[in-house]
């Protein structure tokens, strides 16, 4: 999972930016974070004024201290674009073919703390990549012509597909639009994937004539059927392209954000706010009673990306009115709790004027305060943040030399 600027220039065809999911890697806690097994941060990055190269994959022992390099270390990606996550305490990178079929490559750690390559094998190239149970979820969403989105199960210890299902997305739409997945996420023992309606027609491909609703598909698993449609009118989409919108919480709940970007002829058309909604625990409808109206709390800004670090506290990213857009990622970071509906911008921040690359694939400990994001600033230099969603307080910390940051994972070994 890859939040860089070429990334998506490639996945869109556009100059915009990628806006990936926030980690959800499965991984048993390490020192300091309540378990006992040892601890290595993967860090992903694009080298500095590098052309046609991909990223290097770099080892850390922390995040709050000390640098690393992409000068000689790391291991350097096969293709020009990945993006990343980890399930199983495997690391998977996955290359984004432009259409055509990439390479999975798996990676753990070997006994002294450095990545092990334990498989390379060729698969379809997916906008949705979820650990779902065992296996790691990804889905092919065609943006025009096929009407069928393809999902794939791959085991995530064995590195291999499992298991394959087709959904109609025309159908699944049921407006004249196609339904295009932003993501994934199971909860219980079925899977939501929200959608965005998209026209799928040349020039206004991502535009819609249905800015103003929002739509879950509750699949069945491992079986992939369409078991119901939850919709909601009070906000738009929910996530965005490439985007998570959905966290499950400690006690079941799911909470969704929509970004409130939906286009037409690329102007935006939405006019929900940017809010946060509820589906409680053993039900499949949205909660009529919970609204929680960001864009309101945080005076016209809006969510571009989310990261749940635990009892009901998140760190958002979030845009302007003016810089608002369908795959803008914010500059400035707010903690909100939605169970107290409270929201705090959160200090000790880079100025969003001296940032140029946040990065959405995040890591947090779940242990309801705090987040890690990396930033690089217009002068060059990349750290990773650690970022209190309770004291509203951002610390600077792992410092990245050479290389823009694009994503944060975490890997344990014996």
């Amino acid at each position: 999972m890859k939040s860089s600027i070429k990334s998506l220039a490639l996945g869109l065809g556009l100059g915009i930016f990628l806006a990936a999911c926030s980690s959800d890697s499965n991984v048993t806690p390490g020192p300091g974070e309540g378990g006992t097994a040892k601890t290595k941060y993967v860090i992903s990055a694009l080298p500095v004024g590098s052309t046609g190269i991909a990223d290097y994959l770099l080892t850390a022992e922390s995040l709050t201290s000390g640098t690393v390099s992409t000068v000689g270390n790391g291991k350097e990606q096969d293709g020009t674009y990945r993006y990343y996550v980890t399930h199983k305490n495997r690391f998977f990178s996955l290359l984004y073919g432009q259409g055509n079929p990439g390479a999975v490559t798996t990676y753990n750690l070997d006994a002294t703390g450095g990545l092990n390559k334990v498989s390379d094998f060729q698969a379809e190239t997916v906008q949705v990549f979820a650990p779902v149970n065992d296996d790691l979820l990804t889905v092919k969403v065609p943006r025009s012509g096929n009407e069928s989105a393809s999902f794939y199960r791959i085991d995530a210890t064995q590195s291999k597909i499992v298991g394959e299902a087709q959904v109609n997305i025309v159908k699944l739409a049921g407006n004249g639009e196609r339904a295009h997945f932003t993501w994934a996420t199971q909860v219980g023992d079925k899977v939501y994937a929200p959608y965005m309606s998209i026209k799928g027609v040349a020039p206004d491909v991502f535009g819609t004539s249905y800015p103003d609703s929002a739509w879950i598909a509750v699949l069945s698993y491992p079986g992939l059927t369409v078991e119901k449609v939850i919709k909601d009118n009070r906000i738009g989409f929910i996530g965005r392209y490439f985007n998570n919108g959905l966290a499950v919480d400690e006690e079941g709940d799911v909470y969704a954000y929509s970004a409130s970007v939906g286009t037409s002829s690329g102007k935006i058309t939405s006019t929900k706010p940017s809010a946060i909604v509820r589906i409680k625990k053993g039900t499949t409808e949205f909660d009529k009673s919970y609204l929680f109206n960001v864009e309101q709390a945080a005076g016209g800004y809006n969510i571009s990306s989310q990261l749940y670090v635990g009892k009901g506290n998140f760190i958002l990213t979030m845009t302007s009115p003016a810089e608002k857009g369908a795959y803008a990622v914010g500059k400035r970071f707010a903690a909100v709790n939605v169970y107290t509906q409270t929201f705090k911008w959160i200090d000790g921040m880079p100025d969003a004027a001296s940032i140029s690359n946040v990065t959405t694939m995040n890591y947090s400990p779940k242990d309801g305060k705090a987040g890690y994001i990396g930033i690089t600033q217009t002068d060059g230099t990349s750290y990773v943040y650690e970022l209190d969603a309770v004291a509203a307080k951002g610390t600077r910390g792992l410092k990245v030399e050479g290389g823009v940051i694009t994503a944060i994972n975490v890997l344990n070994y014996e």
